[in-house]
Parts: structure tokens; sequence; C-alpha cells
């Protein structure tokens, strides 16, 4: 059975850093198309970073701080995030596309079926 797990969220000042895990199990998260999602009170789910086996794409307004990476032994996916600002503040979820229904750059939620428990992250000083 698919599982996503998502950690590495909390609280943290304005202009620090986080780092998020997603380790998966009952899918090779290497064959599929990964990607990272966030949600704010209030506001959609909106995508951040993805990573296939050749390339990584994200938002506009992440690209610069965020880096999204791969570690295909532990099977496990990471989204680095630098220099946070409060607008950072949402649930972050990691979703994988199992039905190959995404298209570049695999930013839409809408494409993903497969879903995480989500993190908190918190950017306040």
């Amino acid at each position: 059975q698919l599982q996503l797990v998502e950690s590495g969220g909390g609280l943290v000042q304005p202009g620090g850093s986080l780092r998020l895990s997603c380790a998966a199990s009952g899918v090779t998260l290497d064959y599929y198309i990964i990607a990272w999602f966030r949600q704010a009170p209030g506001k959609e789910r909106e995508g951040v970073a993805s990573l296939s086996n050749t390339d990584e794409y994200y938002t506009d307004s992440m690209r610069g701080r965020f880096t999204i990476s791969g570690d295909k032994a532990k099977n496990t996916v990471y989204l680095q995030m630098n220099d946070l600002k409060p607008e950072d503040t949402a649930v972050y979820y990691c979703a994988t596309d199992i039905n190959g229904s995404a298209w570049p750059p695999f930013l839409d939620p809408t494409d993903y079926g497969s879903w995480g428990q989500g993190t908190q992250v918190t950017v306040s000083s």
C-alpha cells in the first residue's frame, strides 16, 4: 500500500531554513513524478516544486530559495527551504503522480492522487 509521510516542519523565524522530508513506502519514487505543494489557511493548494528523473521545476516565488532533491536509497524526497518568509507559512504536502496524469511543470495539484498527511511550517518572529 502506497504511503507518503512528511516530516521536518516546525516554527522558524523569518530568514531561517527548514528541510522537509517525504518518505515513501509501497512505491518507488524514482519511477514517478513527485512534488511538494502547500496550503495556507483560506487559500487553495499551490505547487511548490516537482522532481522528475531529469528535471526540477519550481513555482516562481520559490525558485532560488527552495530546492527539491531525492535520495533513491532512502526512497525519500526532500525540500530544502531557505530564507523563509511569513508568507511561506502553510501545511506542506508531498504527492506522487502514480497515474501519469501530470504534465510539466508538474505543479497542478489536481493531477495528483496520492498524498501525504502534511507537515505544518510556520514562519514567525
